[in-house]
């Protein structure tokens, strides 16, 4: 369908477009990002996001089983016999209302997107079929990605299913929690280790793709963010296709929060909503980047012209203070987000803010959720960490309908919730103190107790 989907540089002063069946992840004249984009006159676009409802139910129908595919339309960069799935974004929108009372909301009026249950376990998958089927498109036999855990995962698994593309993973040295190696291990992908932090891996994976002609699935991959804008498709559904007040997501390489801002700004062009909700961009404080260049140094999209001097004098200090992120949310512990200015001009539709939060917040947060029965990773609780904050400054209102996306499951990096829990202080200090974490405000410890039935009874009864 390449006579209504190109791809076009970012960048107001090039703007240079290209074709849908080039493999490209920057743009070749200047160097800038790129966007999928539609001529959505030739487009088959729906007239109302209700004609999407009946798609649930075609249950014969493999792509209608897909929560990417069931949107097609709004991403209708190929034909239907070339789409990729492994039965992705089957995620659910759910109430929560004890996160809510953490947070200072109103009942009813928060929601976690839990994208943890997705095949691999993150919402990784969504954009991953939408890097599957563009990879077909081209031709590409080996795919490669850097990754603090959840694209390698993502990446391995649709690997493995579809036995379209051989999988090479790069990580660096002590980057990634091993609940998420263990799936790129277990699913045969090649996993290369590199001395070096992510933003190294990013660095040697980008010279390898282009040396070796391999097909990068990174979130620069302007395709792996078609498939993520489907997650704010399923919110509105989930939402009877209402638009809340405000997004807020957690902010590493800033790939949701770019993704989310486009699938908005076409809605509303398209006139399927008649207004864009509020983005809240959530780092950790160990891994700020975007903070500090937005809240601090007033970096803006400014309709496509951003001022690149401010981030690139920052990346400056970075090296030479030899500066790496560190945080206990490994999946967003990165310096170097590669999607920046996509998520500015996200930040800029949707009348964004930033905020930092700590690896403290972070857990206690994190605990929270998990006792609401949804466990997430501890990257996907600086979205609920991040609202709280919010909450308190008064930027969100107790009356607002917030939606916080919980990008990854708990088994991602259990390491860090046991800790959290433990009895063990050396454990405790080991994986967490080490990372400013001081207390676990909300810990549920195991009880030690003899092997003795009465002893067992009366602890029961003490603690119930």
């Amino acid at each position: 369908m390449t006579e209504v989907a190109f791809q076009r540089c970012i960048s107001a002063s090039c703007g240079q477009t290209f074709a849908i069946n080039e493999a490209l992840v920057a743009c070749s004249d200047c160097g800038s990002l790129l966007d999928v984009q539609y001529d959505w006159d030739s487009a088959k676009s729906p007239r109302s996001l209700r004609e999407f409802e009946t798609s649930n139910f075609e249950s014969q129908n493999r792509l209608a089983q897909s929560g990417v595919w069931r949107f097609h339309r709004l991403l209708p960069f190929a034909s239907p016999e070339q789409l990729v799935t492994i039965g992705e974004g089957k995620t659910l929108l759910q109430h929560a209302e004890q996160v809510a009372q953490y947070v200072g909301l109103g009942s009813g009026q928060l929601h976690l997107q839990y994208e943890g249950m997705n095949p691999s376990g993150s919402f990784k998958d969504n954009g991953m079929a939408a890097a599957f089927t563009h990879a077909g498109m081209v031709g590409a036999t080996t795919a490669a990605c850097a990754s603090t855990g959840n694209t390698s995962a993502s990446l391995a698994a649709f690997a493995a299913v579809t036995r379209a593309l051989k999988a090479v993973i790069f990580i660096g040295s002590g980057k990634i929690s091993y609940g998420k190696l263990s799936q790129a291990l277990d699913y045969g992908a090649l996993t290369v280790q590199i001395a070096g932090d992510f933003d190294d891996a990013m660095d040697r994976v980008r010279e390898v793709a282009s040396q070796l002609g391999i097909y990068l699935v990174n979130s620069i991959n302007p395709f792996r963010l078609e498939g993520q804008k489907t997650i704010m498709y399923r919110v509105l559904e989930g939402l009877g296709w209402e638009v809340p007040d405000w997004i807020v997501v957690p902010g590493g390489n800033l790939g949701n929060s770019s993704s989310f801002g486009k699938a908005f700004s076409e809605l509303y062009q398209l006139g399927l909503i008649d207004r864009v909700p509020r983005l809240a961009v959530i780092n950790a404080a160990g891994a700020n980047t975007l903070f500090e260049l937005y809240e601090n140094r007033k970096l803006r999209w400014n309709d496509g012209n951003p001022d690149t001097q401010i981030a690139d004098d920052y990346y400056r200090e970075l090296d030479e203070a030899q500066s790496c992120a560190e945080t206990i949310a490994s999946a967003i512990e990165i310096n170097r987000p590669v999607n920046l200015y996509k998520c500015l001009r996200a930040l800029q539709v949707c009348n964004g803010v930033v905020r930092e939060v700590t690896d403290q917040e972070i857990l206690d947060a994190k605990s929270q959720v998990g006792a609401g029965g949804l466990g997430c990773e501890p990257a996907s609780a600086a979205s609920v960490a991040g609202a709280k904050q919010l909450r308190s400054e008064g930027v969100i209102a107790d009356s607002d309908r917030v939606v916080c996306i919980l990008t990854g499951h708990l088994l991602k990096d259990p390491d860090a919730t046991v800790a959290y829990h433990t009895t063990d202080q050396d454990m405790f200090n080991q994986i967490l103190g080490s990372r400013g974490v001081q207390r676990a405000s909300f810990a549920n410890r195991a009880i030690a107790v003899p092997n003795d039935l009465d002893e067992i009874i009366k602890a029961i009864q003490l603690y119930s």
